[in-house]
């Protein structure tokens, strides 16, 4: 995903077969994440980045309306751990996101979430949860999300919510 990012030491995939599954991983993510987690989601358009961020909300106890933030770039929720939620899709270039204060110390309290994190490439901090999500071609609420852990916090994480599920 990110050429910045260290070799992950763990790494593998979920499938899902309903946007409900989606946000139920979200959901086990966010009810495990610790300060200072990153998300890193990939996939094309409707392939349920949106939903495993609403998922995400939901385990962190967030009780706003969580949606793509794609015209204001980030949204931010009040939960058990405050929520960063970003859309990277229309930025031009990946210096606009630190330009906006997208990537800053303020993440580090909370969780945040980036969608399209592909336009961020090489702008990531090298520690986080890269999840890249593909749709099934054949079954179309079926997802494949291929995931790499890439530090110590983040693999804890991946391990709690995502192993042996």
């Amino acid at each position: 995903m990110d050429r910045s990012a260290p070799a992950a030491t763990l790494a593998g995939t979920l499938a899902s077969s309903s946007a409900f599954e989606t946000r139920a991983i979200g959901a086990r993510l966010g009810a495990a994440a610790p300060p200072g987690t990153l998300l890193a989601l990939v996939g094309r358009l409707g392939a349920g980045k949106t939903q495993l961020a609403k998922g995400v909300a939901e385990g962190l106890e967030v009780r706003s309306v969580v949606n793509s933030p794609t015209f204001i770039l980030m949204n931010e929720h009040l939960g058990r751990l405050r929520l960063f939620h970003v859309d990277a899709y229309r930025l031009g270039d990946p210096e606009e996101a630190l330009a906006a204060g997208l990537l800053d110390e303020r993440g580090m309290d909370g969780v945040t979430v980036i969608e399209w994190a592909d336009q961020l490439d090489g702008w990531l901090p090298p520690k986080r949860l890269d999840i890249e999500i593909e749709l099934d071609p054949h079954h179309p609420d079926r997802r494949k999300l291929a995931w790499q852990a890439h530090g110590s916090a983040h693999e804890a994480l991946a391990h709690a919510a995502l192993v042996d599920r």
